[in-house]
């Protein structure tokens, strides 16, 4: 006789616990290394540098994911704000593909403003990103109080064209 499965709710979550680990065993995996400013590649330096010729160089991570290299190079400029490259390793040489700075939500660009309030999601940021990406596109991280690990919402702009994301945004 054939009888259904039922599964208690506390059976039910070691069920999905159990076969998570399966889940997530084709992921890539994403080696992260921390990297002294001194030891970081002169080439990789003399690009941060070309951008932002007055940063202090503070801290580094290399990525290294399916065959692609990532460095994360962070660092303050002279008036004490703070500003992020992300590089990616491109025919032997780097590129830097994302700019990273906080700035003050009443200084984005008022369409970005008007297009958050207009979501109906009721987000008052305490944190804003601004993301630089190397087509033109910014893209506006908004983070709410209590919630600093990721952005409630995002908000792209480009060529005058402002969306509110779906997804975060995969840089």
């Amino acid at each position: 006789m054939n009888r259904p499965l039922i599964l208690t709710s506390s059976a039910a979550i070691a069920a999905v616990l159990a076969l998570a680990p399966l889940a997530f065993a084709d992921a890539p995996k994403t080696k992260i290394t921390q990297v002294a400013p001194k030891d970081l590649p002169a080439a990789v330096v003399k690009v941060v540098k070309a951008a932002a010729p007055t940063m202090t160089i503070k801290e580094a991570e290399l990525k290294e994911r399916e065959d692609r290299r990532y460095y994360d190079v962070e660092g303050t400029m002279p008036d004490g704000s703070e500003i992020e490259f992300d590089l990616l390793e491109k025919n032997g040489g780097w590129e830097i593909v994302e700019t990273q700075r906080d700035i003050a939500w009443a200084s984005a660009p008022k369409p970005v403003r008007d297009a958050a309030a207009a979501s109906g999601k009721k987000i008052t940021p305490v944190r804003v990103i601004e993301s630089a990406q190397n087509d033109g596109m910014v893209i506006y991280e908004l983070f709410a109080a209590g919630k600093p690990e990721e952005p409630s919402m995002e908000v792209s702009l480009k060529d005058g064209q402002v969306k509110v994301l779906e997804e975060v945004w995969p840089h």
